[in-house]
């Protein structure tokens, strides 16, 4: 049932793209700290290659996910067929995260130019690629996107949504640093 593959082909390239969610996983390196899972939706991830894939994150009420990948790199996405047949995909690996004052943020943005402003961009360097049946996965009918975190990304003023990212997302739960201010910002 389940299998591993080496690289992204156009198959499993194909299953990704027909999701229209999918999850990402990451922990800090204490055992004290929280697992963090948290769903994507729009169109937000983009195939680089067979051996890496970014997301583009709006942001949120946290920001484990950056902090986890700053620390330690560790993340994992998940993606399950809510339709058709059944299946889950996931790609272990490790991230990096470039942030919107941060140098190579307008090129990583560049791959997703239906987006207008983002936090930051994900890029993961996957070392792992497994499916599994996904049995216990519901049949689930899209209706269609929420549109509440575009219009909360987009709506404010540049200078005004900055700092309210800094002021929001300082900190992840773990008390790892979150946005930290660049004073290189480009």
């Amino acid at each position: 049932m389940a299998a591993t593959y080496d690289a992204l082909d156009d198959r499993l390239i194909a299953f990704i793209k027909a999701q229209k969610l999918f999850f990402v996983a990451t922990a800090p390196l204490s055992a004290e700290g929280s697992v963090n899972v948290s769903p994507k939706g729009y169109d937000s991830l983009v195939v680089i290659d067979p051996h890496t894939v970014a997301y583009v994150d709006l942001g949120g009420s946290g920001i484990e996910t950056l902090a986890h990948v700053r620390e330690n790199g560790r993340i994992t996405l998940m993606f399950c067929a809510f339709e058709g047949p059944a299946s889950i995909l996931r790609l272990y690996g490790r991230g990096e995260a470039v942030n919107f004052d941060e140098p190579g943020f307008a090129q990583k943005m560049a791959l997703f130019p239906a987006f207008e402003r983002a936090r930051s961009v994900i890029t993961i360097h996957i070392d792992r690629i497994a499916d599994s049946c996904g049995w216990g996965v519901p049949f689930m009918d899209f209706k269609g996107e929420r549109e509440q975190l575009r219009r909360h990304v987009d709506h404010r003023p540049e200078a005004e949504w900055r700092e309210r990212r800094y002021e929001g997302n300082a900190t992840s739960i773990d008390g790892l640093p979150g946005l930290v201010r660049n004073s290189k910002a480009t």
